[in-house]
């Protein structure tokens, strides 16, 4: 038994080329109507989820964008040295 899939969807196609053949006009008026109901379902909300009754809440998702005062200066930088003489105690080490 040969598994080629060639062979085993030639009916398939043999099928559906002589429906396209014969019925192919009528076919597309269906496709174009039943693709006219599904983009008017779609923008009529079909796709959303619906929502059950009782507890629900609606949560909007922002960005909130705040500005400064152009005469504002950024805050100061505060650097330290940290002097290698000292050890924990602010005591000086002698080094030789």
């Amino acid at each position: 038994m040969s598994l080629n899939p060639a062979d085993v969807l030639n009916p398939v196609f043999n099928f559906l080329d002589a429906l396209i053949s014969n019925y192919g006009v009528y076919l597309y008026l269906v496709f174009v109507w039943l693709s006219l109901g599904a983009i008017a379902w779609v923008l009529g909300g079909g796709l959303r989820r619906r929502r059950l009754h009782g507890n629900s809440a609606t949560v909007i998702p922002g960005i909130i964008i705040t500005t400064r005062p152009p005469n504002q200066s950024p805050p100061p930088i505060i650097i330290t040295d940290i002097d290698s003489a000292q050890n924990d105690d602010g005591e000086t080490i002698n080094e030789p």
